[in-house]
């Protein structure tokens, strides 16, 4: 039997140690590593729910990587065709990361009703595009529907144009499209509004209309097989980088391959400050509670100073003295990471199911706290405190080593 455990366990759930001068600050410390705990889970659940969250509706509108002709780097809007009869579409097997690519084309307009005019980019894409990705962002209406024959003049309009232009669902907008040789009158156009959608991004919602990719391939007297470029999407963004470049070293000279996060840099610049926030907000939560329980753990030991010594008489060695009070301080770890674990998942799912917590869209892109809730980070969390607590309190119990038994007995 292992004695520090056991007489450790003894003091633990004893009455009498309930009811001790210790009591009050062993229920502060088990507070304070409580909260320590809630604090800890809510910065990483709700940071990193923040950047998926930006992360997939960027990728949602741009793919994970863009496929495009060096010579419309510079314009939003895509100047020289490229053929689809490309070795990566419309499977991209010599870069197994890769799990689909689209092509993609945006022309510049301007949609015009009877009280006012905005410019747009009109972004068109095919049949086969992912608009599962898109589905979540409807505020109204449905996606187009796309016939096996022909075009459709269905379109997406953000809720921000629909506003300007006093739009709704099912309402015909006129727009305007120059010709590319800049002759005649311009191209018109009458779009039947499908659906509605609020991405939260200034970027997309001023500008995108979304619809069918032969428009602009008729707009352009761009054949069939032309198209703007490619949006490429891979299974993991954590390695976007590498696979862009995978991606890249696979084209032709002709073209070039370019990652969200190159292309959208300052905003994810201002993604990584969370990690940091994260990171300080943990750093500063593991200090409280290990500060608390050195105190506690302080606080035991004088209290036991006279079991100490009667210990020491019965031949007990300084490392099981040690022991027990660090065993002790574990225990009232364990009973703080326990509630902590409780109220901190349970304020996480109730914002998850409910979305208490309201957040500025202008600022933040998204209109509430989004959560991301991971096992693994929760038990990163728990045995990250865990260890460095014990470890910390190996150096408070060395005061037990300098206790004599001849003058701890006499102690009150």
């Amino acid at each position: 039997m292992n004695l520090s455990y056991f007489i450790a366990k003894r003091l633990a759930t004893s009455k009498k140690y309930k009811n001790s001068v210790s009591a009050p600050i062993i229920k502060i410390a088990v507070a304070a590593v409580a909260i320590s705990v809630v604090m800890m889970l809510v910065s990483v659940a709700t940071g990193l729910g923040l950047q998926q969250k930006i992360r997939d509706k960027i990728t949602s509108f741009n793919g994970h990587v863009v496929i495009s002709n060096f010579d419309n780097n510079q314009s939003q809007v895509t100047l020289e065709p490229i053929s689809t009869q490309q070795q990566f579409y419309p499977k991209f097997t010599a870069v197994p990361q890769v799990t689909a690519v689209h092509p993609f084309a945006t022309k510049a307009g301007v949609v015009r009703t009877d009280k006012a005019f905005e410019g747009i980019v009109f972004k068109g894409v095919d049949a086969n595009y992912q608009w599962n990705y898109l589905q979540e962002y409807l505020v109204e209406g449905k996606l187009p529907a796309y016939p096996k024959n022909g075009m459709t003049n269905e379109v997406l309009v953000s809720s921000f144009l629909a506003d300007r232009l006093q739009l709704k669902v099912g309402d015909k907008i006129q727009t305007y499209f120059l010709r590319n040789d800049e002759e005649g009158l311009p191209r018109v156009v009458a779009f039947k509004i499908a659906g509605i959608y609020t991405s939260g991004f200034p970027q997309f919602d001023e500008t995108f209309v979304i619809g069918d990719i032969k428009h602009i391939q008729r707009l352009n007297k761009w054949q069939e097989t032309e198209v703007g470029g490619f949006e490429v999407f891979i299974d993991d963004f954590t390695h976007i980088e590498t696979v862009s470049q995978q991606i890249y070293d696979q084209l032709p000279s002709t073209l070039n391959s370019e990652p969200i996060t190159a292309k959208y840099i300052n905003i994810f610049d201002w993604l990584k400050l969370f990690d940091f926030n994260i990171y300080i907000i943990v750093g500063l939560m593991i200090l409280v509670a290990i500060i608390n329980m050195v105190v506690a753990l302080l606080v035991l030991i004088l209290e036991r100073t006279q079991m100490v010594g009667l210990l020491k008489t019965m031949g007990a060695s300084n490392w099981q003295i040690r022991k027990i009070f660090v065993y002790n301080a574990t225990y009232i770890v364990f009973i703080g990471l326990l509630i902590g674990n409780v109220v901190g998942i349970g304020l996480l799912l109730l914002q998850q199911q409910l979305g208490i917590i309201k957040l500025d869209p202008t600022q933040y892109y998204v209109k509430e706290a989004p959560v991301y809730l991971s096992l693994v980070h929760v038990l990163l969390i728990n045995t990250a405190l865990v260890v460095l607590c014990y470890l910390i309190m190996l150096i408070p119990s060395y005061i037990t080593t300098k206790i004599a038994p001849a003058t701890s007995v006499k102690f009150q």
